[in-house]
């Protein structure tokens, strides 16, 4: 039976709610070998289940269960102990209850200082319950007992399977820290392999099903091995539990470190006057001060609040922070005066920009509006033009005459449509566009904004900035112009936006559309002087350290380097000349201590900036039949080039083409070749000569790419003067486009193309009638000493072009060449 002592040491461990094995003298059989009547007394448990051989302590709560301990106890007889299928039934009946229970005993019956009673029960054998009768006070139950299949002795598998469970439920109770850690102690000392197996059972923290489950088993082999797959369950349970729990406390430690250590960096900032809520103050304090609207003056309290709810330690206290900032960076309402003295803003533009009259108009015809208005929309400007010839300086000017302040943002190869409208503040590292950021650096909202290159604006896979700009260039849409970043829309209509482009066929047509196009062609010779003289060379003296009054360059030593040293349309190239030969003269002067020449002339370049560079064109004379002066553009100025037409005998009049030629210019000379054909009779030409002569025309500098419609009637000109061997009229240059009737058409570039004609010594100029407008554009003294001819046909061409006289050693048509 029970040894002496031991009832008091499981007082002593009632507290952790703990089971305890019966410890027999005896073998196991002792305690199935009981004598009980077939009807006893049922006591029904909520959620717990009793194991044969275990001692467990209940609470006891309900009356009848009460007075049912109390008979039992009082005399020392057995009970049927089983589990209610639902806790929360008070009065339980047959269908209420398993059927399969332990027959216990009662060991001892405690009253707990709280007035509540625990009983402490001895599980003595399985029964099974057959029916129930429901007898006051408490219910009675037919039962019937169930015999325990033990394994043999030397069951070695047994064995294992109990040294199996012991093992995992030691470590079950270290991992998952439900259970006391003296349970394992408790385990260890365990010798009975049976008692084992249903202690483990009752214990174990499972469902109570399935403890119902197990001790449904009737074989004692057969529960060990249920025991042990619920073990193997629970202990990874338990050990991912506890992986989870691990991992938590660490970051909660971290936590709680970081927050110390945050306590700590707020007393010292309280202690020197710093901190989070100084900052907010400062932030609220400035936005009193700003002259944004209402709506934008809520939108900055409400993200002022997020910022007082962010931690100061927390990366999105920095990103909200820097986002309050740039608000009230921005110049909201705040506007520069602009200088309506119209005579003062002319002197100014003027003084820094030598010639570009069609741009300085248009500023000073804003400006007059504007004085008179009090109000105007911006305009948007587009100076495109050749490079050099101070495109990006001119917004500075214009800067100037206005007294706005100037702001230049360089297009070329942006392509990330961010860099317009900004990224998200949501994204690490956001900041808002270049747009906004050159407003921040003005600090006003109608500064002169250069866009320059806008030509070169690139695309890919981030966006499409020229798109982007859509939205600022359109004076209709930039007064509320959105940056991503900012999220608030911005008035952008009083900034005046001045872009800049070399090339107009890169620039997408909508944008286009939107901006004013102003050209700004080329300089002449003639202006290429004064601006040197005006602005280059005394830049480069104070660059050198050389005072004015130490050297001079007269104009005609200018002319000289640039006809002979640069060849462009601005004066970017002509400025490095000059900087070249001041930089040789104060090398000089440092080595010497003196200057060897004080006045440049035209002979000393040599020595100064190496040999002629390029050769000035000059008119080559009218003693070729075939060899006419045509007029040509280029992107660094007006240039004449020849055409020339040879024959040569041969049957089937075959046209040859060289001088790198594009398609048009190919086509322009088929044209004029069908035309002559066509009209033959007009110049008494001789239809069997295109039979019999082949037709080579080709235009000089043949490495130099060639092409558009221009020299239509020069090619025509030069094919009519080679088949009737007329001479051209001298010092005679033309340009235009040609038809297959035999129109004439305009051309571009005819101010380029007058000012190299020039040059080169031309005397007379033929143009279409529709080009005589660009010639009234032209400046009276550009166009002096030159004749011009305006005409509609090609008829009117040949008229004037060709003379009457042969030219030497003129070709005998009437030879026909000999057939093979």
């Amino acid at each position: 039976m029970i040894k002496k002592g031991y009832l008091s040491e499981m007082e002593d461990s009632n507290d952790n709610g703990f089971s305890f094995i019966a410890d027999f003298e005896g073998n196991e059989e002792q305690m199935f070998d009981i004598k009980v009547d077939d009807s006893l007394p049922v006591l029904p448990l909520r959620n717990m289940v009793l194991f044969p051989g275990v001692v467990l302590p209940i609470s006891v709560g309900r009356k009848s269960s009460l007075k049912l301990v109390n008979d039992a106890y009082k005399n020392n007889a057995y009970i049927a102990v089983v589990c209610q299928k639902a806790a929360e039934t008070e009065n339980p009946d047959f269908e209420d209850l398993h059927t399969i229970g332990t027959i216990a005993k009662i060991v001892r019956v405690l009253e707990m200082p709280d007035q509540s009673t625990t009983v402490i029960l001895q599980g003595m054998k399985r029964f099974e319950l057959e029916s129930l009768s429901e007898t006051f006070p408490y219910l009675l139950g037919k039962v019937k007992l169930l015999e325990e299949a033990l394994p043999a002795k030397e069951n070695k598998e047994f064995d294992a399977l109990v040294d199996a469970c012991k093992d995992l439920t030691i470590r079950y109770i270290k991992v998952s820290g439900t259970l006391h850690q003296d349970s394992a102690f408790a385990i260890k000392n365990i010798s009975n392999k049976m008692f084992l197996i249903n202690f483990i059972c009752t214990n174990m923290p499972l469902k109570k099903d399935e403890k119902v489950e197990l001790l449904q088993i009737n074989s004692l082999q057969e529960r060990a091995y249920h025991l042990l797959e619920i073990l193997n369950r629970e202990v990874q349970l338990a050990e991912i539990k506890a992986s989870i729990q691990m991992r938590a406390r660490e970051d909660i430690d971290q936590q709680q470190r970081e927050y110390f250590l945050q306590q700590q960096i707020k007393t010292i900032q309280d202690e020197l006057g710093g901190g989070q809520d100084q900052e907010v103050e400062e932030l609220r304090l400035k936005a009193t001060k700003m002259q944004w609207s209402k709506e934008v003056n809520e939108i900055f309290n409400k993200e002022l609040a997020k910022l007082e709810r962010t931690h100061s330690q927390s990366p999105d206290y920095s990103v909200q922070l820097n986002y309050l900032q740039t608000m009230l960076s921005l110049p909201w309402n705040v506007y520069s005066t602009d200088n309506f003295n119209l005579k003062n803003a002319e002197k100014t533009l003027n003084k820094d920009h030598y010639g570009l009259e069609k741009v300085k108009e248009r500023i000073l015809e804003h400006l007059a509006v504007l004085k008179l208005k009090g109000d105007l929309k911006s305009p948007i400007i587009c100076l495109y033009g050749p490079p050099g010839v101070g495109k990006t300086s001119l917004g500075k000017s214009i800067a100037a005459a206005l007294k706005r302040k100037y702001i230049r943002m360089s297009l070329g190869g942006i392509h990330d449509e961010a860099e317009i409208r900004g990224h998200r503040k949501t994204y690490i590292g956001a900041m808002p566009g270049r747009i906004i950021k050159g407003l921040i650096k003005a600090g006003s909202s109608n500064p002169v904004f250069i866009l320059d290159e806008i030509d070169k604006v690139g695309a890919d896979r981030q966006g499409d900035p020229s798109s982007a700009l859509l939205e600022v260039l359109d004076p209709e849409q930039n007064g509320t112009f959105h940056d991503n970043y900012l999220d608030v829309d911005y008035d952008l209509s009083k900034v005046m936006f001045i872009a800049t482009a070399n090339n107009l066929n890169t620039i997408p047509q909508p944008l286009l559309d939107r901006m004013e196009l102003i050209e700004v062609s080329g300089y002449i010779t003639e202006e290429k002087i004064e601006i040197a003289r005006r602005h280059l060379v005394p830049k480069e003296m104070d660059a050198t350290g050389i005072s004015k009054n130490d050297i001079k360059i007269p104009k005609d030593t200018l002319e000289t380097i640039i006809e002979s040293y640069t060849r462009e349309s601005g004066v970017r190239e002509l400025e490095k000349k000059i900087g070249k030969i001041l930089r040789k003269l104060a090398r000089q002067y440092a080595t010497d201590g003196f200057f060897n020449k004080k006045d440049i002339k035209s002979e000393d370049l040599y020595d100064l900036l190496g040999a002629e560079e390029y050769s000035k064109d000059k008119y080559q004379g009218n003693e070729y039949a075939g060899v006419v002066t045509g007029l040509a553009w280029t992107a660094v100025g007006g240039e004449i080039l020849f055409v020339e037409t040879s024959l040569s005998k041969g049957k089937g009049g075959k046209l040859t083409l060289t001088g790198n030629l594009g398609d048009v210019m190919k086509e322009s000379a088929m044209l004029a070749l069908e035309y002559i054909k066509a009209h033959s009779s007009i110049l008494a030409i001789d239809d069997e000569i295109f039979e019999n002569w082949n037709i080579h025309i080709h235009v000089p500098e043949g490495a130099i790419p060639k092409d558009g419609p221009s020299a239509g009637i020069t090619m025509a000109t030069s094919l009519a003067s080679a088949l009737t061997q007329r001479k051209v009229k001298s010092n005679l240059a033309m340009t235009g486009e040609i038809t297959l009737r035999g129109k004439v058409l305009p051309v571009g570039g005819i101010k380029e193309k007058i000012l190299a004609a020039k040059r080169a010594g031309i005397k007379e100029i033929i143009l279409s009638t529709e080009n005589k407008k660009n010639i009234d554009e032209i400046q009276e003294v550009y166009l002096k000493g030159l004749t011009f001819h305006y005409v509609s046909d090609i008829k009117e061409v040949f008229a004037l072009a060709l003379t009457n006289e042969k030219v030497a050693d003129a070709i005998d048509f009437s030879m026909k060449p000999k057939s093979k």
